[in-house]
């Protein structure tokens, strides 16, 4: 086994065992050259025969990942034969599995489980449309990852291959039985796009069932059969996608897809109530102009009411210093008026002013499960806070700052930060009419910024990097210009460009950056700071502590790079 705190390949350095399956295990190591976190899989070669079968086969599940990007895939940076064992440097992905959820709550949400199909479905599509395709052939909740953020990700590729148009039919199984197609077993056909889809069809009928086809009796029932709250739709939909013949299955992601997007309106229950309301029509509209005023009187009431319980939780919790009865008193305005933005706001205020001073992963998971709890409508609170586009603009703005400055262990860790803080900046450049243009203008740089790690290489995926240091120059120094939306993030912002200056002056030279022109921003920032003014607060003094030290470091980091 790995020991904790040695380093690999002269730039992993092992930080602990995170994961341990029968084959191998799985620890997170850091790139501290280069500041990212990695997921390392060790597989012993101690007892395994086949040593060259099982390298080949690494080798070969490595280099599909390595000719593919989308965000709900990891990467794969290499495979590493090392003397007892086969390393695999890959992205280290947050969250659990949906096998763990299922084991954890049993039967997932309905409007979950169809989320989820339509990430999956986009990646599977995205697949297929590699040339040639690339058929995953494994798909169950075990190979799910559910993330903080509430996106999937697809990993082992293990069992995929690319499809090769040849007439050829396979003559082993590879796959999970109960979640395996008809045609994954050998020398019943081959194996193509429809086959991913009949495992996908499998995995929706566990998570929305908690029952598992891949336990006896190894049978699918109905999704009704189990729960009859369930939608027809949907039940349609899964029956389609684990028909045994192929030629009966959707016959592409796309058109899964699009069922997906549409199950509600193929439920029986729809279609009828849509009969019950054509024929109902003209004596109801006939009602309604009896109990309109009615209706209004008792509607202004409700929502008079409504508002003043909301506003008595929120009195409460600005009384309460405890953060559990703050964050409880909020739950509850926000079930009352999910559009509402003060309860969101004040949760957020009180994760970030406790004592750790940290936008910590608890207090993310609890944010990202009230925002994606379903209200009475069926709606999500966050579609329904959404429709509140100024309140919505300015509480995505807050937190893509919390997730860029506070998230995590280290206040200096924007790295790893960064992706989670990107997703909520691009959602307020999407809200132009809603956000003032302070933070609709530096929204557009941080994003920016924030693609480098995953685009253009400021973190380059093997830990070093071509890209154009330049351009993140030039937005360095666009950003610090730009004008902040309060005193507090001003600071913040200053920290983080010295923190970058220390930790990409090689890289800044190599992009032709001169040592005045680093140096004069460094200044600039040392001088700028104390006259950012901002009365009783220790946050902001501990900033400009960070703020010189990281001056410091920052000139001590350009001695010994131009000398």
């Amino acid at each position: 086994m790995l020991e904790i705190g040695s380093v690999l390949d002269g730039k992993y350095k092992i930080l602990n065992k995170i994961g341990q399956g029968g084959m191998s295990v799985v620890y997170l190591a850091m790139n501290e050259k280069a500041n990212k976190q990695w997921a390392i899989k060790e597989v012993r070669k101690d007892g395994k025969q086949d040593i060259e079968v099982v390298k080949q086969n690494l080798i070969a599940e490595t280099d599909i990942l390595k000719k593919l990007s989308h965000p709900n895939l990891p990467s794969i940076i290499d495979v590493i034969d090392a003397e007892d064992s086969f390393l695999i440097v890959m992205d280290y992905i947050e969250g659990n599995s949906l096998s763990h959820a299922i084991k954890e709550g049993g039967a997932q949400p309905q409007a979950y489980v169809v989320e989820w199909a339509k990430q999956l479905c986009d990646v599977l599509g995205y697949l297929h449309s590699r040339k040639p395709p690339i058929i995953y052939r494994d798909l169950k909740p075990a190979n799910i990852m559910l993330q903080p953020n509430g996106e999937v990700c697809l990993i082992d590729f293990g069992t995929a291959k690319e499809f090769m148009n040849d007439n050829v039919e396979e003559t082993s199984c590879l796959g999970t039985r109960g979640y395996a197609a008809p045609e994954q077993y050998g020398g019943r056909g081959r194996t193509d796009a429809r086959t991913d889809i009949y495992c996908l069809g499998a995995t929706m009928y566990h998570l929305v069932t908690g029952r598992s086809p891949a336990e006896p009796p190894y049978e699918m029932k109905p999704i009704r059969w189990w729960d009859p709250t369930l939608s027809s739709g949907l039940e349609e939909i899964i029956l389609k996608c684990t028909k045994t013949d192929p030629d009966e299955r959707y016959q592409s992601c796309s058109e899964l897809m699009f069922a997906l997007n549409h199950y509600e309106d193929n439920d029986k229950e729809h279609r009828h109530k849509q009969k019950v309301k054509f024929g109902s029509f003209i004596a109801t509209a006939v009602l309604m102009v009896l109990f309109l005023i009615s209706s209004m009187l008792c509607g202004l009431r409700e929502n008079q009411i409504k508002s003043d319980t909301y506003n008595s939780y929120m009195e409460q919790a600005g009384k309460t210093a405890n953060k559990d009865d703050i964050v409880e008193n909020c739950k509850r305005a926000i079930e009352l008026d999910p559009s509402r933005d003060e309860a969101y706001d004040k949760m957020l205020d009180s994760f970030l002013k406790d004592e750790d001073r940290r936008f910590t992963d608890d207090e993310s998971n609890t944010l990202i499960a009230v925002l994606n709890t379903k209200a009475t409508n069926g709606n999500t609170n966050e579609e329904l806070f959404a429709t509140n586009t100024k309140g919505y603009a300015e509480f995505a703005y807050d937190v893509a700052i919390a997730y860029w400055y506070d998230y995590g262990s280290s206040s200096a860790d924007v790295v790893g930060q960064s992706t989670l803080a990107t997703r909520w900046f691009a959602k307020v450049t999407k809200l132009k009419d809603g956000t003032n243009s302070v933070q609709y203008n530096t929204a557009q740089i941080y994003v920016k910024i924030g693609n480098y790690y995953n685009e253009l290489g400021i973190i380059a995926r093997d830990g070093e990097s071509d890209a154009s240091y330049a351009t993140y120059w030039q937005d360095l120094n666009e950003l610090y210009n730009q004008e902040a939306d309060s005193a507090i993030t001003k600071l913040y912002l200053m920290r983080y460009i010295l923190s970058s200056i220390y930790n990409n002056a090689d890289n800044f030279k190599m992009a032709s950056i001169s040592k005045d022109e680093m140096s004069s921003l460094i200044t600039q920032i040392e001088e700028a700071a104390p006259g950012v003014v901002i009365q009783n607060n220790s946050r902001a003094d501990e900033l400009k502590s960070d703020i010189s030290r990281y001056a410091d470091l920052a000139n001590s980091k350009l001695s010994s790079t131009f000398s």
